[in-house]
C-alpha cells in the first residue's frame, strides 16, 4: 500500500515539476557586473564575502592560543590539513583565474600556517617549563 502510495505522489508531483523548470529557462542567473564595484562580477562580489566566514573560520582559535600563551585545547591537524588543501584551493583559483579563490586562499593559508606555528611554538616552550620542574 505505501508503495502505491508513493508511486501516485510522485506521478502526481513529477510532471507539473517538469513543467515549470522547462518554462524557467530563460530565468538563468546572469553574472553581470555588481552595483557595489563595477569591475568586479557579481560572482566575485559574493566569492569575497563567502570568502571572509570560510577563511577566518580559524582565527578565534589563532587569537585564543595567542591570548592564552598556550597550545592548551588546540590541535594543530585540523588547521594543517585545511592549510594543505588550501594550497590546491589557491592553484585553482589560479587556473580559473578568480579573484575571491585566490585571495582568500592565500590568507587562509597564513592564517592556519600561523595557528600551527603557534601550537608548535607555545607546545616547545611549555614542554621546556615542564622540563626545568
Amino acid at each position: 500500500m505505501r508503495n502505491g502510495l508513493f508511486r501516485k505522489a510522485v506521478l502526481t508531483v513529477l510532471p507539473p515539476s517538469v513543467i515549470v523548470l522547462v518554462g524557467c529557462q530563460g530565468l538563468e542567473i546572469r553574472d553581470t557586473a555588481s552595483l557595489l564595484a563595477p569591475s568586479l562580477t557579481r560572482s566575485e562580489v559574493v566569492g569575497f564575502v563567502a570568502g571572509v566566514g570560510t577563511t577566518f573560520a580559524a582565527f578565534p582559535d589563532l587569537l585564543a592560543m595567542l591570548r592564552r600563551r598556550s597550545s592548551a585545547g588546540m590541535n594543530p591537524r585540523m588547521a594543517g590539513i585545511m592549510c594543505v588543501f588550501q594550497f590546491a584551493w589557491l592553484y585553482y583559483g589560479l587556473l580559473i583565474a578568480s579573484r575571491p579563490v585566490i585571495t582568500w586562499n592565500a590568507i587562509g593559508i597564513l592564517v592556519n600556517a600561523l595557528s600551527v606555528g603557534a601550537y608548535f611554538h607555545f607546545r616547545s616552550r611549555e614542554a621546556r617549563r615542564e622540563g626545568q620542574r
